[in-house]
């Protein structure tokens, strides 16, 4: 590493947000209740698209990086008193609904998802069936364990209606695994993956990471490698965020086995030119995607979106978080549900929402989150791009020219009158993206290292 990328590492690798919303979940307040969720689905067009999130808050083993809101079950009692709660809040929407709106994605997240029994995997989609016009062409995907699988569960899946079948590796070395406890061999994910295309899954997401203890470049290249020989449509690239003030059980993880920022950084280049060198597309600044994928086909056209679960080419007017912890999107605002499964299901079993924190968005929350969200997945701000918020559109290009304009490190110049993030900023885009977030700095929330 150079001495200027190492300052430029310095410099601008300090905690910010990921921006998978924006006003980010930190700044959601108790003054969002299921009453105004309520009145918020009441309005919502009957034209509408619908993107659905499952989240399934239990695993069979705890991940240590983990950084979800899940618990660790060996019995299968817990979950399926969930799931009785879990219908009744997707009753509850539907009731508010009254058969509005069509759905357009839903995705089983976690957690893990596959820990349902095929039976459960089958009521719950009668279930979303029953409450909600699913459009016969709706993209379907699941988070997936390895380790939880059997043909059973395999053809549940397939039943259910995945259609793009996302699977965590996160590294095959051995000795990162166990420092991670998540043990799963190449041979077991190679396996989900061939059962997933045998059943006709037409994508295939799997999940790296960097940043993980004992992980170095070479092993780092390894995973790499062995991850492109499955051929995946999608790969997501995600930096460790050791976050143990948050998630306790991150503790477990031997800190000193860390990687610094600047291994970090030379980790997540080097991983990113091995997978451009294999053929697949950069999508944002942490996804990949073979050139036929939707994905890679969004980024290109200038539609990719960015949400909760990442990048996306899901276009929905409406995200509907449905469990324990789940976050919606409407048009006024953001909604959170009880995060604690116990307070959940007490909530919904006794006939109301759960929702207990959101925000409802101004005019500048729209500003900024577009502009936020045009850099994220485009890298560039342009003044179409904020052309629907007139006078203050205009002011915040003039922000941005500013920001260029003092940009001694030329992350960022203007060309024209966009506002580009140069190849040499880019590694940096979160960073540069707070520069346009008007809460930063407003509370006592963490957050984890931008590279």
């Amino acid at each position: 590493m150079t001495l200027d990328a190492r300052e430029l590492v310095e410099r601008y690798s300090g905690p910010v947000p990921r921006y998978t919303s924006y006003p980010t979940a930190p700044h959601f307040h108790d003054g969002i209740d299921s009453a105004a969720y309520g009145q918020w689905l009441d309005a919502l067009p009957s034209d509408a698209t619908i993107s659905l999130y499952l989240h399934i808050p239990y695993c069979d083993r705890l991940c240590w990086f983990c950084g979800c809101h899940t618990k660790h079950t060996l019995r299968y009692e817990p979950v399926a008193a969930y799931l009785l709660a879990l219908y009744q809040e997707i009753e509850w929407v539907a009731r508010r609904l009254g058969g509005r709106g069509r759905v357009t994605a839903i995705h089983l997240g976690g957690g893990s998802p596959t820990l349902l029994t095929p039976l459960d995997l089958g009521v719950l989609k009668q279930k979303l069936s029953t409450a909600f016009h699913i459009d016969p062409f709706a993209q379907i995907s699941i988070e997936i364990d390895p380790n939880d699988l059997d043909d059973g569960r395999y053809d549940a899946m397939a039943q259910f209606g995945l259609n793009r079948a996302s699977i965590g590796v996160q590294d095959f070395d051995p000795r990162v695994q166990k420092a991670i406890n998540r043990m799963q061999t190449y041979e077991q994910t190679s396996a989900v993956v061939d059962a997933m295309r045998l059943r006709g899954v037409a994508s295939v997401n799997l999940d790296l990471l960097y940043g993980l203890p004992f992980q170095d470049e070479a092993g780092l290249a390894n995973t790499v490698n062995l991850a492109l020989t499955l051929a995946p449509n999608r790969v997501a690239l995600f930096g460790y965020a050791h976050v143990p003030w948050m998630k306790t059980h991150q503790k477990m993880i031997p800190e000193a086995a860390l990687p610094d920022r600047y291994a970090r950084f030379r980790q997540a280049g080097l991983a990113a030119d091995l997978m451009s060198s294999a053929g697949l597309e950069p999508v944002g600044f942490d996804h990949f995607a073979r050139a036929d994928d939707r994905l890679a086909q969004a980024s290109r056209l200038g539609r990719l979106k960015r949400n909760f679960q990442g990048y996306t080419d899901d276009a929905a007017d409406a995200l509907i978080g449905l469990g324990a912890s789940a976050i919606g999107r409407l048009p006024q605002g953001y909604v959170q549900n009880l995060t604690p499964t116990g307070a959940y299901c007490d909530a919904v079993l006794a006939g109301s929402g759960a929702t207990v924190r959101g925000i409802a968005l101004t005019p500048d929350d729209r500003l900024r989150a577009d502009a936020i969200a045009a850099l994220l997945c485009t890298f560039r701000l342009r003044p179409a791009d904020l052309a629907d918020h007139g006078p203050a559109g205009d002011r915040l290009m003039e922000e941005a020219a500013a920001h260029a304009q003092g940009d001694s490190d030329a992350l960022t110049r203007i060309e024209g009158d966009v506002f580009a993030v140069t190849e040499r900023g880019r590694p940096f885009i979160r960073t540069i993206a707070s520069r346009f977030d008007a809460y930063l700095g407003r509370n006592a929330a963490r957050h984890s290292a931008a590279v």
